[in-house]
């Protein structure tokens, strides 16, 4: 089903304007998934392990639907963990992956460096997950893959590089990170992330027990501003793309308000925003299938790949 872009623009404002008036809703619980228990969750198995590079953590796990030939519209996954790989790999967003798989959609969950990776940080984690984006047009070739129609779906720190990935079409050619000809995202899902790095720079200290956002951008504060520029996404509006962007009404790491800036802004600019508050959801339930936050990720991934 083909939904015009300015019925969605519609679908999305709406949710944004409900959302920025709406009242908290009580919680029911004080239990909330913890990431130990996200990467305890049974998945099946990838169909393929690929590597996108000649470095050990530059691959991803391919996922093809079981009904049907194809082409199949891809889910490109990002998962989370502070941009440090000591809290987060690829199996944090195993479960989520392979119920997308399900939902009839191929996924690409990918592994990068992280900051405390050799070679994570700037440039490399970026390029990581440039290159591990770009690789799809290889993996077309030889899987029904289905490239007009690619999402990316980020976590927490992923939430950010999903952003990043969805406007790095900005970025000018004398940039460390520009690549020519990016592949084409019909749209980006934020699940908890981080818009704008220099925001998040205190809180990630906190929740991350290290100035993770200066490693990130690189040890020469001379240079950090310019890195920001090209590396936040709040940098890089108006993105281009439908942007859905999930918040748990009780995520203390991510809280909704530090995307209210950002999705203000987006909109000005002329983007298409769908800001959320799932009820009952902290920092890990979006990566769970069938928890309080899957309907409305699930619904929102096959909309974006709809249009």
């Amino acid at each position: 089903m083909h939904i015009p872009a300015n019925v969605l623009l519609i679908v999305f404002n709406i949710c944004w304007i409900t959302l920025a008036w709406s009242s908290p809703t009580p919680t029911a619980t004080k239990w909330f998934f913890t990431s130990q228990d996200v990467n305890a969750l049974h998945s099946k198995p990838a169909d393929q392990r690929v590597f996108y590079g000649y470095d050990p953590l530059q691959f991803g796990d391919l996922r093809l639907p079981r009904s049907g030939s194809g082409p199949y519209p891809v889910a490109i996954i990002i998962h989370g963990g502070c941009w440090l790989a000591k809290y987060a790999n690829l199996q944090n967003t195993a479960a989520l992956a392979d119920a997308f798989r399900d939902n009839g959609i191929a996924t690409w969950n990918i592994e990068y460096r992280s900051v405390d990776n050799n070679g994570g940080g700037w440039p490399g984690t970026f390029l990581d997950v440039a290159h591990a984006a770009d690789f799809l047009n290889n993996l077309a070739h030889k899987y029904p893959l289905d490239l007009k129609h690619v999402i990316v779906i980020g976590h927490s720190a992923g939430g950010h590089l999903a952003l990043w990935l969805a406007g790095r079409h900005h970025l000018p050619p004398n940039s460390e990170l520009y690549v020519k000809n990016p592949i084409k995202l019909q749209g980006a899902i934020v699940l908890g992330g981080v818009p704008d790095l220099l925001m998040f720079q205190k809180q990630g200290e906190i929740m991350c027990g290290t100035d993770v956002i200066s490693r990130l951008l690189g040890n020469i504060p001379e240079q950090r501003l310019i890195h920001y520029r090209q590396a936040s996404p709040n940098e890089l509006l108006p993105l281009g793309v439908p942007q859905v962007l999930l918040y748990g009404e009780n995520d203390l790491v991510t809280p909704s308000s530090f995307s209210y800036a950002y999705s203000q802004q987006a909109i000005k600019k002329g983007d298409v925003i769908k800001l959320a508050e799932i009820p009952y959801a902290g920092h890990h339930e979006y990566n769970v299938p069938n928890s309080v936050a899957w309907p409305t990720l699930q619904s929102a991934a096959l909309l974006l790949l709809q249009h």
